[in-house]
């Protein structure tokens, strides 16, 4: 398994860096399908996504062939706080020229199970039409990417240590009425689905996640039940590389502080 460290001397860096990466990943298959297929997730890492409404990205990112979706959504209304959908508008969407109508975001006004049901109707339409690619491997969509956060244990989407829902290897989309975290009722993508992306970033910050990085840097590709973020692929599958990112201490010149990091699970080119 091939594994980079890169350095960031700031979160300011790190969000640049990001933010050329999504670029860069929207060009090429925008190039390639017509299409840029993105799911994001919730929490401190839309807040790293702001230099994407910045110059140059929002002047040159084609925002008109985005397709944008949810790993995973509490089940609240779309205008809550702890909505995933109103911190991605409030933050992002509402900044950049995308369309109402490829914005794909979860129903509110049903049960959590209704909801994941709804949800993956909607993607198996769109893979359907190929505007969702498709895995080689699975039946699963194939995102072009899928960026998550991680929490201090290990969770990506509402994916949670020791949970149930790691199990599901037959749903596009499940449902958890008993998050550890709140609020306890959520919709999220399953493993198989995240794992069939055709690239995965998983976006790291604060000290409290440094030891959780660790883990996975240490052992991904092993089993993920007690570490989600390790994304444990299908046997099938290859293990895929991992590319961290850290930001460096001020003051300190050869001691890396874990205070940010991008981890880039990528099946691409594998």
């Amino acid at each position: 398994m091939a594994r980079e460290l890169r350095i960031h001397e700031s979160l300011d860096e790190l969000s640049t860096d990001l933010a050329d990466y999504i670029a860069e990943l929207s060009e090429s298959y925008v190039k390639e399908r017509g299409v840029f297929c993105i799911a994001l997730s919730g929490g401190s890492l839309i807040g790293l996504l702001r230099k994407l409404c910045e110059a140059p990205y929002n002047m040159t990112v084609d925002w008109a062939r985005w397709h944008i979706f949810w790993a995973d959504e509490h089940v609240v209304s779309k205008n809550h706080p702890d909505s995933n959908y109103k911190l991605a508008k409030d933050g992002i969407l509402s900044k950049v020229p995308v369309i109402p109508s490829h914005v794909h975001s979860m129903n509110d006004a049903v049960s959590a199970e209704a909801a994941a049901n709804e949800y993956e109707f909607t993607i198996r339409q769109l893979v359907r039409t190929r505007v969702i690619d498709v895995s080689e491997i699975s039946d699963c969509p194939k995102f072009d990417l899928v960026l998550l956060g991680m929490g201090p244990h290990g969770h990506v989407a509402s994916l949670f240590p020791d949970h149930d829902a790691l199990n599901e290897k037959d749903e596009w989309v499940t449902f958890l009425t008993d998050s550890p975290n709140p609020p306890p009722e959520r919709i999220t993508f399953t493993l198989p689905v995240i794992n069939s992306a055709s690239n995965v970033a998983v976006v790291v910050s604060g000290e409290t996640k440094a030891g959780a990085v660790k883990l996975v840097m240490n052992s991904a590709g092993t089993d993920c039940s007690s570490l989600p973020a390790q994304m444990s692929p299908d046997p099938q599958l290859k293990a895929p590389s991992v590319v961290p990112s850290v930001t460096r201490d001020p003051g300190t010149r050869h001691r890396a502080k874990p205070d940010a990091a991008v981890l880039n699970f990528s099946w691409q080119n594998l």
